[in-house]
């Protein structure tokens, strides 16, 4: 017994299949996601993709669902976007955040004098430092989350009390991008 589920895409999003690598694509911005299935094939239908699984078991069926949740998350990305929120945070020694390629370079972090390094993870993320805000948005979810974690991780203090210590860079906000009233989709 085998279990089908038809995952159908709008007309502006374009989808692409190459073995069991998804390319979902809308105008010049495209996002891919390989998955490893043994039990579920990958098959295209016009503008709509097709996941087979070879069993009726629980395990393959969640596979597939999971499948499913990426690529609609992947989606929403194409569509409206992801936006984490940063901010700032020091007592006494003030920290001088830049974006330099695909790292967010810190300095003075606590007064050292070597520059903490964190990696922008993806093609499609973008970071913008606003005085003690940085603003991470970009098409995938979890290229977005991960770039916000490195940041948070790399100010991180070992052995020091957070009550007293509170120096470093925190996630205050994430979400979908918001739309501001009177803007219109491209």
């Amino acid at each position: 017994m085998t279990m089908k589920m038809k995952i159908d895409f709008k007309e502006p999003v374009k989808v692409s299949l190459e073995g069991q690598k998804v390319t979902l694509s809308k105008g010049d911005i495209s996002e891919s996601e390989a998955f490893r299935c043994k039990d579920v094939t990958f098959s295209l239908e016009g503008n709509s993709l097709v996941l087979e699984g070879h069993n009726d078991k629980k395990k393959t069926n969640s596979i597939m669902r999971t499948v499913q949740k990426k690529l609609d998350n992947i989606l929403i990305g194409l569509n409206q976007g992801y936006e984490y929120k940063m901010k700032v945070v020091f007592s006494h020694f003030p920290m001088n955040i830049q974006v330099s390629g695909k790292h967010v370079v810190i300095n003075n972090f606590a007064g050292e004098k070597k520059p903490r390094k964190a990696v922008i993870v993806g093609d499609n993320t973008k970071v913008q430092v606003k005085g003690k805000e940085i603003i991470i948005t970009g098409t995938n979810r979890e290229h977005v989350g991960q770039t916000a974690a490195n940041i948070e991780k790399t100010t991180k203090r070992k052995k020091k009390d957070l009550r007293v210590f509170q120096d470093g860079i925190y996630l205050v906000r994430k979400g979908i991008v918001e739309k501001e009233e009177g803007a219109q989709d491209a």
